[in-house]
């Protein structure tokens, strides 16, 4: 895959204070990764994130490393580290155990869930769905994650949320592209309200397969597939 200028992300300056500095650099690049911003195949020069990030290269490498553990980032055949790609193959597995993840985790926010809980996810789904209906990815973006962050914190389960990360990370490209597909905007539309209303009916059955079919939709939207499970 042709690598992209390692220069056409300007990344802002961080603070040293509040939050470790660690999370806040593996912060920018998720974002940046998500967002396409840094597209698969491009390479990350020390220096440049270094400078524009305003932070030491111990502290910066120590991120990297992260998000090479995790996948996210590769070492390309000249030792550059890389956006990783992703294969087909790969792609339909992630979104395979995407599909049985969520519908896990729905289902465990219904059974733990406080009533509200449920009042706020109903409130981050509309948010969602207006952010659906604006067509901007950020916007998107942003109100998908708060909507699943709010998931699995009811459903108390820290360790799917942190694998349902690191997979949604590894199909951003393919994501932000599906995302932006008018027609798969107003389908998610429809899909949300219908997992949110099973939910709220705290009906574990048709919250699973809702979830389940989301996840499905958008697997065939990114590759032309249908996820069988």
């Amino acid at each position: 895959m042709r690598s992209h200028p390692s220069n056409v992300v300007r990344f802002t300056p961080l603070s040293q204070q509040a939050a470790p500095l660690r999370n806040k650099i593996l912060a920018a690049l998720r974002s940046a990764i998500e967002t396409g911003a840094l597209a698969p195949g491009t390479r990350l020069v020390e220096k440049d994130l270094c400078e524009q990030l305003e932070v030491s290269r111990t502290v910066l490498r120590e991120s990297l490393r992260e998000l090479e553990a995790e996948g996210i980032l590769e070492h390309n055949s000249g030792r550059s580290l890389t956006v990783a790609a992703i294969s087909r193959e790969e792609a339909e597995n992630v979104y395979r155990i995407r599909a049985v993840l969520e519908a896990l985790i729905v289902q465990q926010f219904i059974e733990k869930a406080s009533d509200s809980e449920l009042r706020q996810l109903q409130a981050d789904a509309e948010t969602l769905k207006a952010a659906y209906r604006s067509g901007e990815l950020q916007a998107m973006l942003k109100a998908k994650r708060d909507f699943y962050d709010r998931i699995c914190a009811g459903a108390e389960n820290t360790v799917a949320f942190d694998i349902i990360n690191r997979l949604v990370l590894r199909t951003s490209s393919l994501r932000a592209w599906s995302m932006m597909k008018s027609e798969r905007q107003a389908q998610s539309v429809i899909e949300i309200t219908t997992l949110v209303e099973a939910i709220t009916r705290r009906d574990v059955a048709a919250a699973r397969a809702a979830a389940m079919t989301h996840v499905g939709n958008s697997a065939r939207s990114s590759l032309g597939i249908t996820v069988f499970l």
